[in-house]
């Protein structure tokens, strides 16, 4: 947690979402991968994780991806972008993560071949729309927990699924099982961010 933040609640009450950045303000490949890592400790379906980050840096690509993006000039401005992207066949990945596991000491030999056993029977059976609104789930887990970090390190955000997320997937060329979901922007914010109000809990909230 930075200096300027003590406490989750206020992290959460300052995030914005910004739409000015300072176009010359620059974070650290090693930085963005830090606070990734961090950000991939959000719950998945099953641990299976089906998501997948795209870090657009380079200034060329952030031209061609506002082209795309309804002319959105955070993608330019910002530091970086982060595509997140949702793996369909997250199912792949099921021996991997599930020995990995074992061999942390997380669980023992008898149930990591059951939870195998189980999650190979499901996932590769579900049809793809169910498989995608997991991982779109998912998806939005990770994302607001990548945006909580950069406020906690004293960045700026904001997400966007505004966007033609069938050009961006033959632009980088995805394979069918990848799904572009949300565009992350990230950065040094150069104008405050726009308030917004939020329903009362009274509206929205029911006590049964």
């Amino acid at each position: 947690m930075s200096e300027k933040y003590t406490s989750l609640s206020e992290i959460i009450h300052e995030r914005k979402s910004v739409r000015k950045f300072d176009p010359s303000f620059e974070i650290s490949r090693e930085e963005i991968t830090a606070m990734l890592s961090e950000a991939t400790l959000a719950p998945s379906s099953s641990n299976l994780q089906p998501w997948r980050f795209m870090i657009i840096q380079d200034q060329d690509t952030k031209k061609k991806v506002r082209e795309y993006s309804f002319n959105q000039a955070q993608l330019e401005t910002a530091s970086a972008i982060i595509a997140v992207i949702g793996d369909t066949e997250m199912y792949h990945n099921i021996d991997e993560i599930y020995n990995a596991n074992l061999e942390a000491g997380y669980i023992d030999k008898v149930n990591v071949e059951l939870q195998i056993q189980n999650a190979k029977t499901s996932y590769p059976n579900a049809p793809v729309e169910a498989r995608l609104n997991i991982a779109a789930f998912d998806a939005g887990l990770v994302s607001m927990q990548l945006m909580l970090i950069a406020k906690a390190k004293g960045y700026d955000t904001v997400p966007m699924g505004g966007f033609d997320k069938k050009q961006f997937a033959e632009a980088f060329e995805l394979e069918s099982r990848y799904v572009p979901l949300v565009l992350i922007a990230l950065g040094k914010a150069a104008a405050p961010a726009y308030g917004s109000t939020r329903l009362p809990i009274e509206k929205i909230a029911t006590f049964v």
